[in-house]
């Protein structure tokens, strides 16, 4: 399967490295209607998916419901993304827990937190 990796602009700052989180684009307009600070959003028309830069290993812990997709260093499933939303802050980053439980609020996924120690 082909990949790619989602280009961030050079003048935001990436002090946590980068993933991303990908949904279906239904899910990605009910996501950006509801996100009260989105970072930076990609969408690929070729594919129909919307992804959101999280902090790297934001899927510590957490187990991503799905449809919604985690991929590691943001390298995401060949296609041809833009950015279609630009971050108010200098960080892409979407928070991870907020966006972890409204995607599982919209897949109907009871949030799962994997056990510690």
């Amino acid at each position: 399967m082909l990949r790619a990796v989602l280009s961030r602009d050079p003048a935001l700052w990436t002090p946590l490295g980068c993933d991303a989180v990908g949904v279906p684009e239904h899910y990605g307009l009910r996501l950006m209607a509801r996100l009260s600070r989105p970072g930076s959003v990609f969408a690929d028309t070729d594919t129909g998916w919307w992804w959101w830069i999280v902090p790297a290993g934001s899927d510590r812990d957490l187990r991503w419901p799905e449809p919604a997709h985690y991929a590691p260093g943001a390298c995401i499933p060949a296609g041809r993304p833009r950015l279609i939303h630009w971050p108010d802050a200098k960080v892409p980053y979407t928070p991870p827990i907020p966006l972890y439980l409204m995607i599982c609020q919209l897949a109907g996924a009871v949030p799962s937190w994997a056990q510690l120690g």
